[in-house]
């Protein structure tokens, strides 16, 4: 439970305050996540990141660099966001949540569904942290000390990248979510979420790069993708289930990335 909201009023103040209140301390970006199941907060301080100007989208030649506190639904609205995260950002159902969530908060959660993140990785995402070092998004989020991100930077805007959402509802949680890039080489990438087993109670969005090595169509693709993931049974589905359906919409995304990057 929340019992003191602090307000840094920089970068610098905001990384004391946490070491201040190590231990008892969380971040506050939206707040979508410290207050709500199953992914509720424990810490008892919560350091708002609202003052710290880090909302930001900038294009600086074919990168784009969005600010950590960017708002989700900010993305969709900005002329400047590729298809591909304009989309990934729609995954997200509720208007309000997208309203208030941040791509930073995103990212950075523990949570069992990462909705954005198979396109982030698709698009060869890196994270900026406060300490000024550079990740790639795919070792922050392996990563068990994700420390605070100022801003995220997708270095090709024009890459094509398309992603793909599998859901029992509308508003139901996520059994897939798949997005795959091909660049101007003919390279390829592969990125799911909900086909890993959770590690300590979240899941972890995954890169399928022996499969990106190979040259598979149809059928051979669907096997070798199904054969790859390792999916947990739960109320989205079985295991049986899960692995047919990442198999299936990974080889009709990658099939029309393709032709859209041929046509490009």
């Amino acid at each position: 439970m929340i019992e003191h909201y602090l307000q840094p009023e920089s970068t610098i103040q905001a990384l004391e305050l946490m070491k201040q209140h190590t231990g008892v301390a969380a971040w506050f970006a939206g707040g979508t996540k410290l207050n709500a199941t199953p992914t509720k907060t424990d810490k008892t301080v919560a350091i708002s990141l609202d003052k710290l100007a880090l909302d930001k989208i900038e294009l600086q030649g074919e990168a784009l660099h969005i600010g950590a506190m960017c708002h989700i639904q900010s993305l969709i609205d900005n002329e400047l966001t590729p298809v591909a995260l304009k989309q990934a950002a729609a995954f997200i159902y509720s208007r309000h949540i997208r309203n208030q969530a941040t791509i930073g908060g995103e990212i950075a959660a523990f949570q069992s569904e990462a909705l954005l993140v198979p396109s982030l990785m698709a698009l060869k995402a890196t994270v900026i942290l406060a300490n000024a070092s550079q990740m790639d998004i795919e070792d922050y989020i392996n990563s068990e000390q994700r420390e605070l991100i100022v801003e995220v930077i997708i270095p090709n805007v024009n890459l094509m990248c398309i992603g793909y959402n599998i859901t029992r509802s509308a508003a139901g949680l996520a059994v897939v979510t798949a997005a795959v890039s091909v660049d101007q080489k003919g390279n390829k990438i592969i990125a799911l979420d909900g086909v890993s087993p959770f590690h300590h109670g979240y899941a972890v969005p995954v890169r399928l790069r022996d499969i990106e090595a190979q040259d598979l169509k149809g059928e051979l693709l669907e096997k070798a993708v199904a054969d790859a993931v390792h999916p947990v049974a739960n109320l989205c589905g079985s295991i049986e289930y899960k692995r047919y359906i990442a198999g299936v919409v990974v080889t009709d995304l990658l099939a029309e990335c393709q032709h859209l990057a041929q046509e490009a």
